[in-house]
């Protein structure tokens, strides 16, 4: 019998491992979810990641993070956060200050824009959950989270 991950992505063998069979579906599961969020974000000039970062910086709200933090707290690992963090000063939603005790150290908040870009966005990507995942029974979805969980505890 042909999985449905295997018949979408049109495959021919089977997996050779359950494991890998699932983890294909887990990427094209995640595929299908982030195209939504990047289609609502689209609109407002934001990637996912820019999405994260701002969210990240709303709750770091008022003292703010500095770069290596940013990078610590992100869903999906960003090699070049200061980049990313440039991107989002140029368009006024975060600022950066340089520490006065420690030049070195400089801390990233959100904007009064940055801020009201998200709450422009907190429906639109709530409905948009609701509409990806909300089909799902409650129990199902706990499920989920918690298997989901168990699958990043990676044995070393």
């Amino acid at each position: 019998m042909v999985g449905k991950v295997q018949a979408e992505i049109k495959q021919k063998k089977p997996f050779r491992l359950r494991e890998e069979e699932a983890f294909v579906n887990l990427l094209r599961t995640a595929d299908v979810l982030l195209h939504g969020v990047a289609e609502t974000l689209k609109p407002f000039g934001l990637s996912p990641t820019q999405y994260n970062v701002l969210r990240i910086l709303r709750g770091a709200e008022p003292q703010g993070l500095a770069c290596r933090e940013i990078g610590e707290r992100m869903i999906t690992r960003d090699p070049d956060v200061t980049r990313l963090l440039d991107r989002l000063e140029d368009r006024g939603l975060a600022e950066r200050t340089r520490s006065r005790e420690d030049r070195r150290v400089i801390t990233t908040r959100i904007t009064d824009g940055g801020l009201q870009i998200l709450k422009t966005l907190d429906a639109p990507i709530g409905d948009l959950h609701a509409r990806q995942l909300g089909h799902l029974k409650s129990a199902h979805l706990r499920a989920l989270i918690e298997l989901l969980e168990q699958a990043r505890n990676i044995p070393r």
